[in-house]
């Protein structure tokens, strides 16, 4: 057994030993298995939006009954892969799968009254492979917002304001879930995606987290530099290419820094997400239980139960790197123009969307047939050369 095995299960059996001094006796038996904030309670089936499509329905586009591999190539088509047989029991007693959606918050202060879905994933969290798959969602994509109080006035907006207008500051939303619970209702709705559970954090959340652990470390393929023409001086957002040492605060500026486009954010911010799964992994970091445990208490949004969350725990250092995934909406999917938001009273940058074509991206997601399991298709994409429509793995 290796040192960092050694590490995972030691780490493993901390993990058990803290959750259940944290709920005691009594609380295993009375909140085990209970929710740590508001459920979604998604309703029934929901119709696909009546959106009309921003495409003249171009012959370039994915037909609906194909779909992306794992090494797509902007505008080639191929049949979904079959799922493969997996006979074996999910693992740490957890479900077949779990579709989580994560939330990272703009919120600078320590609540969620208010702040934008500034990223916005879906997780698959698959138990038997085991495999980890993320889906990115751009922010901007132009979509119907549902049950919003009707005196407003508004029923569209970009995804991230979803979110916002859901928690309590706004006062706009008053069905179960706050934000993430109108957010999840507005990808059922546009996307037809319907998550079991939610985790939003704030960005002092994220930071504390990065902190705790002693920092992340990430190899920068390209350099990332973030500056304006009149903020030369500014050191702290120049990132160039090449192996980084950085603390919570720097973390969170790489991951939140636009080069080019909102797309090479989301490239950073996997490589920031990937950093973080290893150096939670890292033996260094036992003695730190504690500290990285208080970076959450009281500061995150989720309706996860303790008896998840131990799941997920469990499950986290037996997932292989090459089994961590992230994946993307091809570029010919999304076209950016801009339109009159009546939320903010002005003219915004917006994706207007394929939505006929995403649902059937998100479908093949959900049932793990996208990006197809390993080793049925070979990724063949460097870390940190993420393509749109091809998958991402971390390092």
């Amino acid at each position: 057994m290796t040192r960092m095995e050694r590490g995972a299960r030691l780490l493993l059996l901390m993990i058990a030993i803290l959750l259940w001094g944290l709920v005691g006796y009594d609380y295993y038996h009375s909140g085990w298995q209970t929710p740590l904030g508001p459920r979604l309670d998604l309703p029934g089936q929901i119709s696909p939006a009546q959106t009309t499509s921003a495409f003249p329905a171009p012959s370039s586009l994915p037909a609906v009954t194909s779909a992306p591999s794992a090494t797509l190539l902007p505008g080639q088509q191929t049949p979904f892969p079959e799922i493969p047989s997996f006979p074996a029991a999910p693992r740490c007693n957890g479900p077949d799968t779990l579709l989580i959606l994560a939330v990272g918050s703009d919120s600078r202060g320590s609540g969620y009254l208010y702040g934008l879905g500034d990223v916005i994933r879906l997780v698959r969290v698959d138990f038997t492979l085991p495999r980890l798959t993320v889906l990115e969602i751009p922010r901007d994509i132009w979509v119907e917002i549902p049950e919003l109080d009707p005196k407003f006035g508004i029923d569209h907006g970009k995804l991230n304001q979803a979110y916002l207008y859901g928690n309590k500051g706004m006062g706009y939303y008053s069905g179960p879930g706050e934000g993430p619970g109108l957010l999840a209702r507005t990808l059922d709705l546009n996307f037809g995606a319907r998550p079991d559970n939610y985790l939003a954090a704030n960005m002092q959340t994220f930071v504390r987290l990065v902190d705790a652990i002693g920092g992340v470390d990430v190899v920068l393929p390209n350099s990332v530099d973030g500056r304006k023409a009149d903020q030369s001086s500014r050191t702290d957002l120049y990132f160039e290419a090449g192996s980084h040492h950085l603390n919570g605060q720097q973390a969170l500026t790489l991951a939140r820094l636009r080069q080019l486009s909102t797309f090479e954010r989301a490239d950073n911010q996997n490589l920031v997400l990937c950093a973080v799964r290893k150096s939670l992994l890292t033996p260094s970091n036992l003695p730190k239980l504690p500290e990285i445990i208080a970076a959450f208490d009281g500061a995150i949004q989720t309706d996860l139960s303790p008896q998840q969350i131990s799941q997920l725990a469990c499950l986290l250092p037996q997932l292989q790197a090459q089994n961590i995934n992230f994946v993307t909406f091809p570029l010919e999917t999304l076209r950016a123009t801009r339109t009159y938001d009546k939320g903010v009273q002005k003219d915004v940058y917006i994706f207007q969307a394929d939505f006929e074509t995403l649902r059937a991206y998100v479908n093949a997601f959900t049932l793990g047939q996208w990006p197809a399991p390993l080793p049925a298709l070979p990724i063949t994409l460097t870390p940190g050369k993420t393509s749109r429509g091809e998958t991402f793995t971390c390092p």
